[in-house]
């Protein structure tokens, strides 16, 4: 559902112009999303949230019913989610993790931890024979997999498959599994595989990926309960109305567990549980002409949604009229069909979408950016220029209303 619902409609309709730009979160649409998704995952297979991608509390708390965890990737990931949501299982990721966040980890009561190298094996081991005695501490080495030729060919962001900093390299992995498995270090314990190695992958892609990163683990000869394969499912701002194949890859992830009846597979999606749920609303302040080209400059911009930016591509968006006009000077309007959103920076790099089929576009109406329930707000270079932070409403599910 990448056009507004009501409830978003509405609701951006009824702000006053001081109050935007606002993002507008519909968590009725989150939850029926997220019970499809939750429906579409065979037995064995967990489900945890990646918080990078949206780590709002109302969004975390929303998700709760139908996740098993949450993984974190940093110190204040870990405080923010522990508080959001108290006595959830988190899984601890990311690399160069220091010594105080293992440390708070470990205090936490962490319930993975995600190991990118055998320096950080060694710290986690000091650090919870320290902070964690008497536990047995589950470790998942992630390993930077090869991949069969083309396999990663879809993907928009590649995390392993080729040289990264992201994980360990096959053969180091296996020493990590030996040192973990022959006493080495008897506060650890290997609970299995970590591999999340890209982003933007349709579900063949991730059913082929997966079945690798299985294989790989499986191979090794020592007893494991869970290979988790990570995130990155696709999410298509081209074509917002295309959605992952949740079905078939459910599909295909149970041919992989009935293949494997003593493993558990968990998955790690960010963006594609919460992008469908936010929009970024706003208001068209000046619509200019230059060089046969017309623009749209709207309230805000790329420091509150930088996700076109840093993707190159359009953001999809909605145009709502608005009839009144409060002003004594004339409106401007769009003369012609095409019309390239803009925001208030700068910059020429401040651009939301290019070319958007807006015509009669006018100062005063209303714009909703959709597919800003994932790495927006939160990857924003907020204060640049230092604009007005944007609003935040979160509609509920029974009542439509601001919680």
């Amino acid at each position: 559902m990448t056009e507004p619902t009501p409830a978003v409609r509405d609701r951006a309709l009824s702000l006053p112009s001081a109050e935007l730009p606002s993002y507008v979160y519909d968590l009725a649409a989150l939850h029926d999303h997220t019970a499809t998704v939750r429906a579409a995952l065979p037995e064995r297979v967990e489900l945890y949230y990646a918080a990078k991608a949206n780590p709002e509390p109302e969004i975390l708390t929303a998700l709760a019913p139908y996740v098993d965890g949450y993984e974190v990737s940093s110190g204040g990931e870990l405080a923010h989610v522990a508080k959001a949501v108290p006595g959830r299982p988190l899984a601890f990721g990311g690399p160069g993790k220091t010594p105080d966040e293992v440390t708070a980890a470990l205090e936490t009561g962490v319930e993975r931890f995600h190991v990118e190298s055998a320096y950080e094996l060694r710290m986690l081991a000091e650090l919870a024979r320290a902070y964690a005695p008497g536990r047995r501490v589950a470790v998942l080495p992630r390993v930077n997999l090869p991949v069969a030729d083309g396999s990663l060919a879809g993907s928009s962001l590649a995390m392993g498959g080729r040289p990264t900093p992201f994980g360990t390299d096959p053969a180091q992995a296996v020493e990590i599994v030996r040192a973990l498995t022959d006493g080495t270090y008897p506060q650890l314990e290997l609970r299995g595989i970590h591999a999340h190695l890209a982003s933007g992958l349709e579900a063949a892609e991730q059913v082929a990926v997966a079945e690798s990163i299985v294989a790989w683990a499986t191979g090794l000869g020592v007893p494991l309960a869970e290979v988790n394969v990570g995130g990155g499912m696709h999410v298509d701002y081209g074509d917002p109305e295309r959605r992952f194949d949740w079905a078939a890859y459910g599909e295909g992830l149970a041919r992989l567990t009935e293949a494997h009846p003593g493993l558990t597979l968990r998955i790690e999606p960010g963006r594609a549980l919460t992008a469908y749920c936010g929009w970024y609303a706003t208001e068209v302040l000046d619509v200019k002409h230059s060089h046969g080209e017309e623009f749209a400059v709207v309230r805000g911009g790329t420091h509150h949604l930088r996700t076109p930016a840093t993707k190159g591509h359009d953001q999809p968006c909605s145009v709502l009229p608005v009839d009144a006009w409060p002003h004594p000077w004339p409106r401007p309007a769009a003369a012609g069909d095409r019309v390239t959103l803009a925001g208030q920076l700068c910059t020429p790099k401040d651009v939301l979408a290019r070319r958007v089929p807006a015509a009669g576009l006018r100062a005063g109406d209303r714009v909703l950016f959709s597919l800003a329930g994932a790495y927006a707000w939160n990857i924003s270079h907020h204060d640049f220029l230092m604009h007005p932070r944007p609003g935040f409403h979160f509609l509920s599910a029974p009542t439509g209303t601001a919680e």
